[in-house]
């Protein structure tokens, strides 16, 4: 089986050093757009104003598979390709969001990360005898819509995040979480469901202001 058939099926696979041409050429491939991601994220975090949101802009747009209206990643930021991440419109990371997007991360509106996320779609086995080989595995993440992800927040392979989740700062994510759901620790695991009552207070015991959006 191809290179690009074991990435896409979720299989084991080494990006380097195989024997078919058509291998081969994959390899390069792989190897153009990963250099490519990381000149343009190396320009947009060290060399360009927040002023100059125009330039942020073009580069988003040039790197990414998507970059939904009113993106704003606050830098540094880095992905591996870029070109397998698609953001939803409205979205927001705080700094040091890292994707190792070897595969599909797909983002949906109005999601917001807190700082130092990363999200992973791709691992190792734990056998070490593939690990020396350089063998991985690849499994497409899903976010929904609006979704919070706090602070130091850790998404694993072939995660699915449901719309309006809430998932808790310093979580590792190695499971799906159901839509309308409060999330996390480590593993992170469903708390409670986000109902009604949450409308009536910002944080336990804090009632929301009844002028908060006036």
């Amino acid at each position: 089986m191809s290179l690009k058939k074991q990435m896409e099926q979720g299989l084991l696979y080494v990006e380097y050093g195989h024997e078919s041409l058509e291998d081969q050429a994959y390899e390069k491939e792989l190897d153009v757009k990963r250099k490519k991601i990381k000149d343009l994220m190396h320009l947009y975090n060290f060399h360009t104003l927040p002023s100059d949101e125009k330039k942020r802009r073009q580069l988003l747009e040039e790197g990414l598979g998507r970059a939904g209206k009113n993106l704003y990643l606050e830098p540094p930021c880095y992905f591996s390709y870029g070109c397998n991440t698609f953001f939803g419109d409205d979205v927001y990371a705080n700094f040091h969001l890292v994707v190792v997007d070897d595969v599909t991360v797909s983002v949906g509106d109005r999601v917001m990360f807190g700082p130092n996320v990363t999200i992973s779609p791709t691992g190792h086995p734990l056998a070490h005898v593939y690990r020396r080989k350089g063998a991985q595995f690849s499994l497409p993440v899903t976010i929904g819509n609006d979704v919070w992800i706090g602070a130091n927040c850790t998404i694993l392979p072939g995660v699915t995040i449901g719309d309006r989740c809430v998932i808790g700062a310093g979580s590792v994510v190695t499971h799906d979480i159901p839509a309308d759901h409060l999330a996390y620790g480590t593993p992170c695991r469903v708390i409670r469901r986000i109902d009604e009552e949450d409308l009536l207070t910002y944080k336990k015991g804090f009632p929301v202001n009844s002028d908060w959006n006036k």
